[in-house]
């Protein structure tokens, strides 16, 4: 799903009142500021984007087969299941997602949270609905993100036991063995940014996918009759005639378009036309060929089964359809790019994690940057220690990919649903469009989307479970943090004394003035900060110089330097001073600050003290939320960041003032 391997910043896109709208210019259509031309975009969104989705074949088919095969296998099982795989292809990820749901991008960016500030601003306001659909989103996000590694990377190892030599020598502990090892190594680098080895990603996965496509391809020349499983009638007569079993297989048959959300969350740092371009012309041929070549691969083994009076065998198609020389070296080449899809899904939630924190979703974390060009690379330790723990966790609880293949999925269909809701939202408020129009997107997408989700619930008790536990987790988590902040901010504006209160006291009885320039932070510029009011009461002193500093997240990707600081004059001592961060980007409050220059206003950060309120936060049983959730809301507030380590400030500028608040 959504990754951050590259920075291209995307500049607006022109909304027309009654049609779509036009498409963004910058990365958006193909050009990349930094001089990448359109080739090296689009090769690197066929590592990045498609890493996902170019690993299914590992499992998909294999699974889908299983699940049609528990009372035998026949020709017209295989014809519906690669024809389910191959409409899965073009509906969900090629029609809905490719002309649909790209278009809807927030100025250049897109996946779940861009969506929602897209769909909020639309509408004006944060309503509940788009809240609840985009934390619910965001949240089964990280369930996706903790099995997507468990499951690519074991279906690769799995791949050993076709080669005759190891045929009987990998166990399954041995599988986990390297796994783990492949794991470990991939989650220990992550400090170390991934630059140098994200050069590699386009290039392992092209081959990746031609590879595939050879595979394929040498199949389906013996057995050219698949070719009729691109009829949907197979797929419609397979659903049809086989009631609940259908919809079991259909549930695997999922698994083919998982990684589908990466080619809205990554429009932002490839640009639509690349990541259509390479999806259109190399990816779609490259997994329908292979599908289809499985296929063929599963007839061929049918008939000679048949012939021979031998039950129909359960194959790992994928590994089988190459000669057994081979097959060590694509073992090597699937482990190296199932490690790029999974990297790919673990710098996603690096960046959801960074975009949640921007838009208050979650406490601050420590988000550090790997890269001095590139502001994609980033890297959260707190939640790649969590990842690395819950990847191992599921991958010894479920043991094989087979056993974690029931868990996958849930948590992709449930993100589906709610991108669907919300681009109508988009389509109603923003595009204009008529409610008959957006209905006819409405109904068939969220008809196919729910198809899919009610397929994948059948699987909750066998691993389901685990992803909307995750999810039910981090909603949790995020809805805790939102409603705790709320009734902190509300209590704290009570408690505090107006700005223009303030100034009328200070005329009245001046303070000693100390020299030199105090910055206090705070979330309502229009009420004293605390650490202001602690100054005045126990310090007895007032700066020369006084700035009321306010930092707000917009409804944006990012915002441009002329648009990142705003100053208002309260008096002759003290001004107000708000810095604008897109959700995408990071603050830095010193080189903001820089910017306060062209203004007039010029600081010297040496010689400035920065006060911070320090809230200690104490539970009441009055408050707004039960007791458990407001020590959920109080452990949070613990573990958060340090502002200042967050907002950049030098250690040595800063002075911290307590105060006790109850929630």
């Amino acid at each position: 799903m959504a990754s951050e391997a590259s920075s291209a910043t995307a500049s607006e896109c022109a909304t027309q009142a009654s049609d779509i709208p036009q498409q963004s210019a910058g990365p958006a259509n193909g050009h990349d500021p930094k001089g990448h031309g359109f080739f090296a975009l689009a090769l690197g969104a066929v590592g990045v984007v498609f890493g996902d989705i170019g690993t299914s074949p590992l499992y998909a088919f294999k699974e889908a087969l299983a699940a049609a095969s528990h009372d035998g296998v026949t020709r017209g099982e295989i014809y519906g299941v690669v024809s389910l795989a191959l409409w899965a292809l073009i509906l969900v990820v090629t029609i809905k997602y490719v002309f649909f749901i790209m278009r809807a991008d927030n100025k250049g960016e897109g996946g779940v949270l861009s969506l929602m500030a897209l769909a909020q601003r639309a509408i004006g306001r944060r309503t509940p609905v788009v809240f609840a659909l985009g934390v619910a989103g965001a949240a089964l996000f990280y369930g996706d993100a903790v099995i997507t590694p468990a499951m690519s990377v074991m279906s690769a190892v799995e791949g050993l036991r076709t080669i005759p030599a190891l045929e009987h020598g990998v166990s399954n502990q041995m599988v986990l063995l390297i796994a783990t090892a492949m794991l470990l190594g991939l989650f220990f680098i992550q400090s170390h940014g991934t630059a140098k080895v994200g050069l590699l990603f386009g290039p392992i996965c092209a081959i990746w996918f031609a590879v595939m496509l050879v595979l394929g391809a040498t199949h389906l020349a013996d057995t050219p009759g698949i070719l009729k499983a691109f009829s949907p009638h197979y797929a419609v007569s397979f659903l049809a005639h086989h009631g609940f079993t259908g919809f079991i297989v259909l549930g695997a048959v999922f698994l083919t378009v998982t990684g589908a959300e990466a080619l809205s969350a990554d429009m932002g740092h490839f640009g639509k036309k690349p990541i259509r371009s390479a999806w259109m012309f190399f990816v779609l041929p490259c997994l329908m060929v292979n599908y289809l070549g499985q296929g063929a691969f599963a007839l061929a083994t049918l008939e000679a089964s048949e012939r021979a009076g031998v039950p129909f065998p359960e194959l790992n198609w994928f590994f089988e359809m190459a000669p057994p020389m081979l097959r060590l070296p694509l073992v090597l080449l699937a482990g190296a790019a199932t490690v790029v899809a999974s990297q790919a899904v673990i710098t996603g939630a690096f960046s959801l994690t960074q975009q949640a924190i921007q838009l208050g979703l979650l406490p601050r974390l420590d988000v550090r940057r790997t890269s001095e060009t590139q502001s994609g690379q980033i890297f959260v330790p707190q939640l790649n220690t969590m990842l690395l723990v819950g990847v191992l966790a599921i991958m010894f609880t479920f043991q094989t990919s087979s056993a974690l293949a029931h868990a996958y999925g849930l948590a992709v269909t449930g993100t589906m649903v709610v991108t669907t809701c919300m681009a109508f939202i988009v389509m109603r408020r923003m595009w204009k469009w008529s409610l008959p129009m957006a209905l006819c997107f409405l109904v068939p997408f969220l008809a196919l989307d729910l198809t899919f989700l009610s397929a994948n619930a059948l699987r909750f008790f066998s691993g389901g479970w685990l992803p909307v536990f995750i999810g039910a987790a981090l909603f949790l988590v995020m809805a805790t943090w939102v409603r705790g902040s709320q009734i902190l901010s509300a209590k704290t504006r009570r408690d505090s004394v107006p700005l223009v209160d303030l100034m009328e006291i200070l005329r009245a009885r001046a303070p000693h003035r100390a020299p030199g320039t105090a910055i206090f932070l705070t979330s309502d510029p229009d009420m004293t900060p605390v650490a202001l009011m602690h100054n005045l009461k126990h310090n007895k002193v007032l700066h020369e110089r006084n700035v009321i500093l306010t930092v707000r997240t917009a409804e944006t990707p990012r915002v441009s330097e002329d648009d990142r600081v705003k100053i208002e004059k309260v008096n002759d001592d003290l001004k107000k001073v708000t810095v604008t961060y897109g959700f995408m980007e990071s603050p830095n409050i010193p080189k903001a600050l820089a910017v306060c220059r062209k203004q007039g206003l010029k600081f010297d950060i040496m010689a400035t003290s920065f006060f911070l309120g320090r809230r200690s936060i104490v539970p009441s049983a009055n408050s707004g939320m039960p007791l458990w959730q407001d020590r959920l809301f109080i452990y949070l507030m613990r573990n958060a960041a340090n502002p200042t380590d967050f907002f950049k400030i030098p250690p040595g500028r800063v002075v911290e003032l307590g105060a006790q608040v109850t929630v």
